[in-house]
């Protein structure tokens, strides 16, 4: 199971960080805040990735906490920035009444992140519950979070190409302030979705690590 969590751990750092430049390169094109706000993200979920490689590393378990708990403060740090930014550029664009291009290369990287993210948070999910890694549990739901981010990005970036309303852009970008700030907020927060058994969530009461957890939550019957 270590090997396991190493390889999507891998696979989520080496995914993201091409995702990130394609969509970086694709916002620049078609002037998207949509894009580029989800190519910052997918940077942001390289860095939470490689706190939790850096945590499973650790041979000193105490250490390890330590240092995961910082790493997952900064990103929670970085995620809220982001949300500032997003923000400002919203609200400058409708005031001038920027308007977004059509973006192929875009709507393709959306649609690849859209198919591998909920399997990606999937087996982490399974493995993280198997093996009792709270750590890559609460990893986990950094990619959920991310696949809500991109379905709304996706969203924001077909209304775009198929109605063209100049204002659809800076409305989508601000659909994902709100996960962006969950996800900030929780970070800063160092918080995860486990109980004091020290096993991860992994049931439908708290829909998988999504919500807050319930004392039943986390027992061993629902593992």
């Amino acid at each position: 199971m270590q090997r396991l969590a190493f390889a999507l751990l891998f696979l989520t750092i080496l995914y993201n960080a091409l995702e990130g430049v394609l969509s970086i390169l694709a916002g620049v094109e078609a002037g998207s805040i949509v894009l580029l706000s989800f190519g910052a993200d997918s940077y942001l979920e390289v860095a939470a990735a490689s706190a939790v490689l850096w945590r499973l590393w650790h041979r000193d378990a105490e250490a390890g906490e330590r240092a995961e708990e910082r790493a997952r403060r900064i990103v929670g740090a970085t995620f809220l920035i982001l949300v500032v930014a997003i923000v400002f550029q919203s609200t400058y664009a409708l005031s001038q009444r920027q308007s977004a291009e059509e973006s192929t290369l875009g709507m393709l990287v959306l649609g690849a992140s859209m198919l591998l993210m909920p399997a990606l948070a999937g087996a982490k999910l399974w493995t993280a519950a198997r093996a009792n890694m709270p750590a890559l549990a609460a990893e986990a739901k950094e990619t959920i979070a991310c696949s809500y981010l991109t379905l709304t990005a996706l969203a924001g970036v077909l209304a775009v190409a198929l109605l063209g309303w100049w204002w659809l852009d800076a409305v989508a970008a601000l659909g994902m302030v709100p996960w962006l700030a969950r996800e900030g907020l929780e970070g800063v927060r160092a918080t995860a979705c486990f109980d004091g058994s020290g096993r991860p969530c992994f049931c439908r009461s708290c829909f998988f690590g999504m919500s807050r957890c319930v004392p039943s939550c986390c027992v061993p019957a629902c593992c």
